[in-house]
């Protein structure tokens, strides 16, 4: 298998893999040029999206500055917003599903780190796919953590670190972020 197989695979894999390197390299140009159009009319940045992403649904849209790994491997619903800096850390799939809205300043993070020192001494690393159901708001400055699915219809409240799954029309909030009270 090679680094970009393991890597897709979720297994342990090198960041620093030629063909790793080159992706990253061209997810990078991709993100100069988008953040760079942000002036651009709404048409000519959608279909910049769908250059850069595996999948952007129609009328979805994202705010400059926008980073990600490799964008190939972010699948956006119709309707998805993304506000102003946010990352997606898209070493595996993540999904965001129609009509969902993204505040300012969130992490959406799928890459993670063996917990054995040695191995992350070596330069491995792994990832863990993030699902976001469709009808999700998440505000502002929150943290989506590896492996992490949230249902739909659920609401994250800003600055909260998503550490578990997120059941369908549930609210949460804090960190680690749990069930909002009443």
């Amino acid at each position: 298998m090679t680094q970009k197989e393991r890597m897709l695979a979720g297994e342990l894999y090198r960041a620093d893999d030629p063909e790793l390197s080159a992706d990253a390299a061209r997810a990078a140009a991709w993100m100069a040029r988008y953040n760079g159009a942000a002036g651009a009319g709404a048409e000519d940045r959608h279909a910049m999206l769908v250059e850069g992403l595996g999948q952007a649904g129609a009328g979805a849209v994202v705010r400059s500055p926008f980073h990600c790994d490799y964008g190939y491997n972010i699948h956006l619903g119709e309707r998805v917003f993304l506000n102003f800096g946010c990352v997606i850390l898209d070493v595996v799939r993540v999904e965001i599903g129609a009509g969902t809205q993204i505040g300012p300043g969130v992490q959406i993070l799928t890459a993670d780190h063996p917990r054995d020192p040695a191995l992350r001494a070596e330069g491995w690393e792994f990832g863990r796919p993030i699902r976001i159901g469709a009808n999700v708001w998440i505000g502002g400055g929150a943290l989506i953590l590896p492996g992490v699915s949230i249902g739909d219809d659920a609401i994250i409240g800003a600055g909260s670190v998503v550490t578990r799954d997120v059941a369908a029309g549930a609210t949460v909030m804090g960190n680690p972020a749990r069930p909002a009270r009443g």
